[in-house]
């Protein structure tokens, strides 16, 4: 669970902070054009959200975590080499999409944790999920100034490495 919420703190980093730097610096997006995928993206996941709740009742945490990483793989590789200022706009739609899945690492410890501990190791939980937000952004920003493409493709390893340890979480469905 420490894990992966850790994990979930780097990727929303990489989501947050890149993707958007992406979009205004390499491909000008206006405060008006990022403001408008804004309001789609939180249009979309109002939709969506419950249904991905009960996805993850019917099909399980490792399933809905394992294609939320897939697609991480597979999203911050495209945000790396795509040229097309559309193209990047769908990929970040889709990203915040599939960032919506990261629910399933709370319900799974709901599922395996036991009751009493469930509210302080939510509140560690939290904690080292933003400890990602503490040095990410600066190492990333680092990385950035070398070649802006390395904070994706370390997002992309980053997902591999997730959809390896998600791999080993066990519940009713897995």
């Amino acid at each position: 669970f420490y894990f992966l919420t850790f994990m979930a703190g780097a990727r929303r980093q990489v989501f947050i902070a890149f993707s958007v730097l992406l979009l205004v610096q390499k491909f000008q997006y206006t405060v008006q054009e990022v403001t408008i995928l804004f309001v789609i993206n939180n249009t979309i996941n109002y939709f969506l959200s419950p249904l991905v709740g009960k996805s993850i009742i019917r099909f399980g945490e490792r399933k809905v975590l394992s294609l939320e990483y897939v697609s991480v793989i597979f999203l911050f590789t495209a945000y790396a080499t795509t040229d097309s200022k559309l193209l990047v706009a769908f990929i970040y739609i889709l990203d915040q999409i599939f960032f919506t899945f990261a629910i399933a690492i709370r319900t799974y410890f709901q599922k395996v944790g036991d009751p009493q501990d469930i509210a302080p190791s939510m509140a560690m939980g939290f904690t080292i999920n933003h400890l990602a937000a503490v040095f990410l952004p600066a190492i990333g920003g680092m990385l950035w100034v070398i070649d802006y493409r390395i904070p994706f493709f370390a997002g992309a390893a980053m997902g591999v490495v997730s959809l390896l340890a998600v791999q080993k979480i066990k519940t009713a469905h897995s």
